[in-house]
């Protein structure tokens, strides 16, 4: 099987359901997020403040479209889906799936966004992030899994049955 991408909103689970389902079907795990903190030396919260959204948005493709690994979970920031580069170099290498939530879930989930270094627009609210976003999730998503009712480990193996399905379909 390829890698698998997981993709969603802040708060959804993609690295604690990552690192999980990466336990179970063998494969390592990356956090991009980490990985832009490592490659830039800079957390992703000073990154914005010093470069703007445009500037860690542009940081973030490349950083994305460069990963190159196999037999990989990888579990990117809610941002990726605004680079173009990086979402057609992630369709390439592996499925993208793409972790559902539904709003309410997430705004109890999420605390401080500018210090989780979440991208979002001066007077934008969480809500109006969520609405611009869910439709660029579902264009690039290969597989849909609703995670909310799920406990992670329950997360994790289904999002291993949907990708094997997906896998076996595109044979």
């Amino acid at each position: 099987m390829k890698n698998i991408i997981l993709i969603g909103m802040p708060g959804c689970g993609k690295s604690t359901v990552g690192v999980i389902l990466a336990k179970i079907i063998g494969y390592s795990f990356l956090d991009s997020d980490l990985l832009i903190q490592e490659k830039d030396g800079r957390l992703l919260s000073e990154i914005i403040a010093q470069e703007g959204l445009d500037g860690f948005n542009k940081i973030e493709n490349k950083i994305n479209a460069s990963i190159d690994v196999s037999r990989s979970v990888i579990a990117t920031g809610g941002s990726v889906i605004y680079g173009k580069e990086a979402m057609e170099h992630f369709k390439k290498i592996g499925i993208v799936v793409y972790i559902r939530l539904p709003y309410e879930e997430i705004a109890k989930r999420l605390s401080d966004l500018t210090q989780r270094g979440v991208s979002i627009k001066e007077g934008q609210t969480l809500l109006d992030l969520y609405n611009e976003r869910i439709p660029l999730y579902e264009k690039y998503a290969d597989v849909i899994v609703d995670e909310n009712g799920m406990a992670i480990p329950e997360t994790a193996l289904y999002i291993k049955e949907k990708c094997n399905e997906y896998d076996n379909k595109q044979r």
